[in-house]
């Protein structure tokens, strides 16, 4: 045998190597999201048992690249399953890795680029904050204010270091007018009005300037009612009469005989990952300027080699790139709205936080923020297969095949989030109060009612939450 078949059958047998690592890499990945459709199917049903003990089977799930979606799906099935102590252990676990992984975050910036599939999942931004309001649920469920508090204290926190992060570049989702609402709850059942009403006035603000823009939530009137309440408490009388203008609503103090509830509905299921592909022209311009433009979604983007230390000579050959990007794609909530029915009264609940529209826009920004650099990585890679190519056709053609297969999306997300949380503040007598929850679906036979009794305690503020898990199937 020559020592050119013998080279030959070398290469041949090193690309089959490479390509053999490749699908394992490949079905490492599906075996993963099959495991993790088995957990879905179980949480979807309601089976939360047995979606627990699913997740108790994958204990290794703890450690690996997914930790953080591990904790994430554990702490809201234990809240389901009532267990508010457990469930805040495994959120609290959740944010002692995000605090270490965001101190680390420049270093692990890179890398995600690179190849984000194979990484440890970081968490969209509101999957962060989020994790903060079902510890604050958790610890108003157990009557215990404080705790609860410093979780929407560490709400605002965390936004505060996502967006200091972004630097001057836009980020729609800059303050959670649903924290700041949830704060002033927190510290009006503590007793706390002053600070109620501050929280309050900043959770009217937000929704006004940010939420009604941005994700079409309006102001919720119980809101309104609560802002105005606490500010007459506060004896603030200039303040009662510029709300009462701006509402057109005129206070009139009524002293409360019992307790309250406040009922909060988690309806319908958040949106799940999917991946998408994009092409961009490349024009090669003068003084090593690069153009990336795809004149359908209407996006351009310039590219500097020469400023950059990038070689323009390969780059510049290329015709185009193909980047793939995650997407999220809707699951519409079964239900489309209800309320709570007393013996006297009927309480709308009220849409507070619509997390669908939150996701889709933090992805977004996102996307935009990455999208420039993702795009000079993708060429970089492109120029150095053509560069390969011209010295070694085998060796050209075997990046070619590890460039298009580590071109994918990470899709992975926190997908036990509710569609959309909305609430209700009910007042209570004492002792026994039958209450009916009716939720409203397309269809006014599928229409759905559920009984409840709260037992009324003068002067406490008690905390219910119910979660409403239909959702119309995707169609792939």
């Amino acid at each position: 045998m020559n020592k050119s078949s013998i080279k030959t059958q070398s290469q041949a047998y090193t690309i089959g190597i490479v390509l053999a690592g490749l699908l394992v890499f490949i079905s490492s990945c599906a075996t993963y999201y099959e495991k993790s459709l088995l957990f879905q199917e179980q949480f979807v049903q309601g089976k939360f048992e047995d979606a627990r003990k699913t997740l108790d089977k994958n204990k290794r799930a703890a450690k690996d690249k997914n930790r953080l979606l591990y904790f994430f799906q554990k702490g809201v099935v234990l809240q389901m399953l009532e267990n508010y102590s457990e469930s805040n252990e495994s959120f609290e676990e959740a944010y002692i890795f995000s605090e270490d992984f965001q101190k680390s975050y420049a270093r692990q910036a890179a890398s995600i680029l690179s190849n984000p599939t194979t990484m440890v999942y970081a968490g969209e931004d509101h999957e962060l904050v989020l994790m903060h309001y079902f510890k604050a649920l958790n610890f108003l469920r157990m009557n215990q204010f404080d705790e609860a508090l410093v979780e929407c204290r560490r709400i605002n926190n965390k936004l505060n270091l996502l967006n200091d992060r972004y630097e001057k570049k836009k980020n729609r989702y800059r303050r959670d007018a649903f924290a700041l609402n949830l704060m002033g709850i927190a510290y009006e059942a503590s007793g706390d009005v002053n600070n109620a009403f501050i929280a309050y006035r900043n959770a009217y603000e937000a929704y006004d300037e940010d939420y009604k823009v941005y994700f079409g939530t309006e102001v919720p009137e119980q809101l309104k009612k609560d802002l105005l309440r606490t500010a007459y408490m506060n004896g603030f009388k200039e303040e009662l009469e510029k709300f009462e203008g701006k509402f057109s609503m005129k206070y009139v103090h009524e002293e409360k005989a019992g307790g309250e509830l406040v009922f909060f509905w988690h309806n319908g299921l958040g949106p799940v990952k999917d991946e998408w592909s994009v092409n961009f022209f490349l024009v090669k311009g003068q003084g090593g300027l690069v153009m990336f433009e795809n004149e359908e979604l209407g996006l351009s983007f310039p590219f500097s080699t020469s400023s950059n230390g990038q070689s323009s000579e390969g780059i510049g050959d290329l015709k185009f790139v193909r980047v793939a990007f995650p997407r999220y794609r809707e699951r519409k909530p079964y239900y489309r709205s209800a309320i709570l029915i007393s013996e006297t009264e009927t309480y709308p609940l009220e849409m507070a936080e619509n997390i669908n529209d939150i996701a889709f826009k933090t992805l977004d920004d996102r996307m935009l923020r990455e999208l420039s650099t993702s795009l000079m990585r993708l060429a970089a890679k492109q120029a150095a297969e053509q560069m390969l190519r011209k010295q070694n056709e085998n060796h050209g053609a075997l990046l070619s095949v590890i460039n298009s297969v580590s071109e994918k999306a990470d899709t992975r997300n926190w997908q036990t989030l509710p569609y959309s949380i909305s609430y209700a503040r009910v007042p209570l007598i004492e002792g026994s109060n039958p209450m009916k929850l009716k939720a409203f679906s397309p269809r006014k036979s599928r229409d759905t009612e559920e009984v409840f009794n709260f037992q009324g305690k003068t002067g406490q503020t008690q905390f219910y939450i119910f979660n409403s898990l239909e959702s119309i199937p995707l169609n792939y």
